[in-house]
């Protein structure tokens, strides 16, 4: 396999930073609750998950709070003890363990479903974090990732940012953050369609959507 790299290193969100986004993605939760029912209809019940990046770690909650049985790893030392709390508050149950996306700290074939939402684009190793997230996967278990695509507009992003209800500082940072930073780290669709193929994802169905796209597959 050959090995994708990227100038941006990939390392995950620490301290003020990382507080920072739990408290912002927040406004995110009906459309997070919004997946977590979509992924919970595609499994068994008390199927085992595996979310990678999972940040504050609102999916992994909602999607234990389902009745499954969900694992998760971050890079970030922070986010794992953000994902630790929230789901004590919500006295939803997460193993969650810090490692890196390109080495998944689990055995083969040991989930049902594989999840990375809004991640990928700050992989140091892309092509390698889709083959671990294959390789995890029980066959017949299904992979999907989720995350910005290059085209999407400054039109699309601002609607985005406008309906979180942040305040204004906020949103002027989370508009820079998205125009000089974000778009610039996410991939054209046929590059995420070359990785997949590349890191052995067979027939992936792609779906885009107003920010960016869903990549499907089954092992």
């Amino acid at each position: 396999m050959a090995s994708t790299l990227k100038a941006y290193k990939g390392m995950g969100m620490e301290g003020s930073t990382a507080r920072w986004y739990d408290r912002t993605t927040r406004k995110d939760l009906p459309d997070i609750r919004e997946l977590a029912a979509r992924i919970a209809a595609l499994v068994p019940p008390a199927a085992q998950i595996l979310e990678v990046a999972p940040g504050p770690g609102f999916l992994s909650i909602e999607l234990a709070r389902r009745g499954l049985h969900v694992r998760a790893v971050d890079i970030s030392k922070t986010f794992v003890e953000i994902v630790r709390r929230n789901a004590a508050a919500e006295n939803a149950t997460v193993d969650i363990q810090q490692g890196n996306a390109s080495a998944l700290p689990l055995p083969d074939a040991c989930v049902d479903f594989v999840v990375c939402r809004a991640a990928f684009k700050n992989f140091t190793e892309p092509v390698k974090a889709m083959a671990e997230m294959r390789r995890v996967l029980h066959p017949g278990g299904t992979a999907l990732l989720i995350d910005m695509r290059r085209d999407v507009s400054l039109a699309d992003i601002k609607r985005y940012v406008d309906k979180l209800g942040v305040n204004w500082l906020n949103r002027r940072f989370m508009m820079f953050v998205f125009r000089h930073m974000l778009i610039k780290r996410a991939y054209p669709l046929d590059e995420i369609r070359s990785m997949a193929a590349e890191a052995g994802w067979s027939d992936p169905r792609i779906q885009t959507a107003p920010l960016g796209f869903e990549a499907w597959t089954t092992k």
